[in-house]
Formats: C-alpha cells, sequence, structure tokens
C-alpha cells in the first residue's frame, strides 16, 4: 500500500481521515510485529532453559553471558544454542521462501515440499547413504543408535537433489513457459518422482542403509554446530535482504500481471529470481535438518489472516511465525517425553496439518 497522496483529496477533512485511517493500518501492523518477538524471545529463553538437565532460568541466563560452571556452559553453548539458532533460523528461511512462492506462482499451496525441494533433497541424501555408503550404525548401551558416517557428502547431495527439482521446474517454465499454476503442478510430479526414486533405493539396500534413511528424513535440529548455522545464517540474510528489496513488487504482482507490467515490474524476471533464490534458502535448510513439513506453508497463511496481503509487513510477519513455529514445534519434540526427543519433522506435520485443514475451512484468501 502506497503512502496517500492528499493533494488528490478534494476535501481537506477527507485527507485527514484517510491520513489517520492509514496510521490505524500501519500501527496494527507493526503492533503484530512487536508481538511476535515478544512470543520469539520468550520461547527462546524457555527453549533454554528446559532439558533433562534441569537447569533453572537463572543459570541458563547466566551462561548466556559466560557465566557459571563449565557442565552449564557446555549444555547452554554446545547443545541447545545451536539446536535453537537453527530453528529460529530455518523457520525463517523456510516461511520466508514460502512467502514468496506464494505470491510469485500465485498460489496459496506453493512451498517446499509441494514444489519437489523437499523430495529431491530426501532423494539426493538417499543416494549418498545408499550408493555412496554415508550411513552406517553406532552401538550403544541402550539399543543400536542409526548415525551418519559422512555427514558432508549426504549434506551436498541433498542440496544438489533439491536444486536439481527446482531446476527442471524453472527450466519448464523459461523454455516452455508453463503458467505459474502449472509450476506447481510440475513440482507435484517431481515430488512424487523423487519419492519412487528414493523407495526404489531403498528397495535394493540393506536394513541399515534403509535405516539411515529413513532416520536422516525424519529431521534433526541438533545435528547442527556452529559452522552450519553460520552457512544458514548468511543464507537466510541474503535471502531475506532480496525478498525485503522486492516487496513492492510483490505488491505490484497481487493485482495481475498486466497492472505490474503497467507498474513498471518485469513480473517474469521477478518470479524467476524470486523462485532461484527461495529455492536455495529452503534447499540450505532441508539439506542441513532434513525434512521439516508444513513451516514454509503455514506461516503466510496465518500471517495473512492478522495483516492482509501487504508484502511490507507479510514477509517479516511470515519470517517471525516461522521461526516461532519451528522452535515451539522442538521444543514440544523435546519435552513431551523427556528425555527422548521426537523427530521434529514428524512433529511439525502433527502441528501443521490440523492448522492447515483449519484455516482451509475458515477460507484461506484466494489468491
Amino acid at each position: 500500500m502506497a503512502e496517500i497522496d492528499t493533494t488528490l483529496v478534494r476535501h481537506p477533512e477527507d485527507a485527514v481521515q484517510i491520513h489517520t485511517s492509514y496510521q490505524t493500518y500501519a500501527r496494527h501492523k507493526k503492533l503484530v510485529l512487536v508481538v511476535e518477538i515478544l512470543i520469539l524471545v520468550i520461547l527462546t529463553i524457555v527453549a533454554l532453559c528446559c532439558g533433562s538437565s534441569g537447569l533453572s532460568l537463572q543459570a541458563a541466563l547466566a551462561a548466556l553471558v559466560g557465566q557459571g560452571d563449565a557442565q552449564t556452559l557446555n549444555i547452554v553453548w554446545k547443545l541447545r544454542m545451536p539446536r535453537i539458532l537453527t530453528a529460529l533460523l530455518g523457520g525463517f528461511g523456510l516461511a520466508l521462501a514460502g512467502c514468496a512462492f506464494q505470491s510469485v506462482l500465485r498460489n496459496p499451496l506453493a512451498s517446499a515440499s509441494t514444489l519437489g525441494i523437499s523430495q529431491g533433497a530426501a532423494f539426493g541424501a538417499a543416494l549418498a547413504i545408499i550408493v555412496f555408503g554415508a550411513g552406517s550404525t553406532v552401538s550403544s548401551n541402550v539399543a543400536d543408535a542409526v548415525n551418519i558416517s559422512n555427514p558432508y557428502i549426504v549434506t551436498a547431495c541433498a542440496f544438489a537433489g533439491a536444486m536439481l527439482s527446482t531446476g527442471v521446474v524453472l527450466g519448464l517454465s523459461r523454455f516452455r513457459q508453463i503458467t505459474p499454476e502449472a509450476m506447481v503442478l510440475a513440482g507435484v510430479a517431481l515430488s512424487a518422482l523423487f519419492s519412487g526414486g528414493t523407495a526404489l533405493l531403498q528397495y535394493f539396500a540393506s536394513d541399515v542403509r534403509i535405516a539411515a534413511v529413513v532416520f536422516w528424513t525424519f529431521g534433526d535440529l541438533g545435528r547442527t554446530s556452529y559452522t552450519e548455522v553460520g552457512i544458514i545464517a548468511i543464507m537466510t540474510a541474503i535471502s531475506a535482504l532480496f525478498f525485503l528489496l522486492n516487496r513492492w513488487n510483490y505488491n505490484a504482482m497481487e493485482s495481475g500481471e498486466t497492472s505490474a507490467l503497467s507498474l513498471g515490474v518485469n513480473a517474469n524476471r521477478v518470479r524467476l529470481a524470486s523462485m532461484v533464490v527461495g529455492s536455495l534458502m529452503a534447499a540450505t535448510v532441508v539439506a542441513f535438518v532434513g525434512i521439516i513439513s508444513f513451516i514454509g506453508l503455514i506461516a503466510p497463511h496465518v500471517m495473512r489472516r492478522f495483516i492482509g496481503n501487504d508484502y511490507r509487513y507479510l514477509l517479516p510477519a511470515s519470517a517471525l511465525m516461522g521461526a516461532i513455529m519451528l522452535l515451539a514445534s522442538d521444543l514440544f519434540a523435546r519435552m513431551i517425553i523427556a528425555p527422548v526427543i521426537l523427530p521434529i519433522g514428524a512433529i511439525t506435520s502433527f502441528l501443521g496439518a490440523p492448522l492447515f485443514l483449519y484455516l482451509l475451512f475458515k477460507g484461506v484468501s484466494a489468491r
């Protein structure tokens, strides 16, 4: 929504009324963002304190500034903080990508999952584990635990698989000139293709490697160290900057490509660039932590019900909601049957699917 040009209003009292309405409109959007930030801060503090070690709030906060015994510092900085940062950055990035996909493809179901990005990553990971032998078992005192013996190969192959799916969809849009709606259908077809390929690889694999593939697809925020967190943070920052710089273009495209063109927006160019950046963002997160469902799909829809389709506010609001949802899901996964940590992918699916059905029945805004 552009600033109001009061010189075009005939009566001064009308100009004052419009200006007041716009201020109320903007104030409401900013209030929503502030509330999201407060919720995120509270969840982060809770995530720092909750766990099987029983750290108090005071001990956890003291450890943040380097105070406390070695065990407390180790728990906070080496175990919990990388996991929390991964949840924050991963949810932020997936929701941003999902919001951009839904805008440029004009489809409320567009996300990393429906475009085949997640399934492509799963196929790449399965290829690394089964064909290249990157999965193994590690015996523990309790039970045989599955572990990835070479996570870098798995991550690289997962990223390559995700980008392969994106490349096919973008190639179809570029050379066959398919519609944005058909791009989502192409993504669904690729999802089925990669899922079939993953199942075929598992059919010929040993039980150990099948278990390793299943373990990877569960999703796990605890796989990342500060190195991986740094990579995700850099990609998230670049993506966020790109999407925010294009916020006015997304607003223009809401009225259709013809209207966008009349405003000087090249919809095809914006769509292609947004797809590339969003896919890189989603592929980076999925490659490091595994399949995380529904975050990129649900977060933008939740925030549309609060602040509408103004992308100046919808983009940051969706990103914050994605971080809230993923961090809350991880907290739930860690605490529901502690000390066992449930797979984060299953939790986001269990929480996301009913919420999506609720939004569907309540009426998602038509695109």
